[in-house]
């Protein structure tokens, strides 16, 4: 495997539909030897999980890794809480702008980034409702709009 080929392991859609991603980081997670073959063989979800910051710490709750089925008595609880590994001065800006009204950390993506497990987190700002719907009637406009160009394109 090269050293930086990315392979993709869990997404969460759902944040980029509930919220408005301002900024990205990447960061390193703090696993177990059997969590790390775990999330190898693709058994992670983020789509339920949240960070917070902690006495100048980022940890992720909710994050559910499968025991790995070959493991023994060093599996580790599947929701346990993670430590994310970043910057100091990172973590003072993210824990910072999370305590404004509004703006909130988002887990975004886990990937292996050589033979490292990276997340992406995003700072982000919740979306109203119109905002959804704005963003949803683009989506439309955009597909019907390519949908007529493609068949304009079939018929010449």
């Amino acid at each position: 495997m090269a050293e930086n080929s990315i392979k993709l392991i869990a997404n969460n859609k759902k944040a980029y539909h509930d919220y408005f991603v301002l900024e990205t980081f990447e960061s390193g997670i703090e696993l177990a030897g059997t969590e790390v073959k775990s999330i190898r063989q693709g058994h992670a979800s983020i789509k339920e999980a949240f960070i917070r910051a902690d006495h100048g710490e980022l940890f992720i709750y909710g994050m559910h890794v499968n025991p790995y089925e070959k493991g023994n008595i060093f599996n580790k609880d599947p929701l346990r809480t993670r430590k994310l590994l970043l910057h100091k001065k990172e973590i003072d800006r993210l824990s910072g702008k999370a305590t404004e009204k509004g703006f909130t950390i988002v887990p975004l993506e886990v990937y292996f980034k050589g033979q490292l497990v990276k997340m992406k987190i995003g700072l982000c700002k919740g979306k109203k409702l119109y905002d959804k719907r704005d963003d949803e009637a683009r989506r439309d406009q955009k597909r019907e709009l390519e949908r007529d160009f493609k068949s304009a394109n079939i018929k010449v």
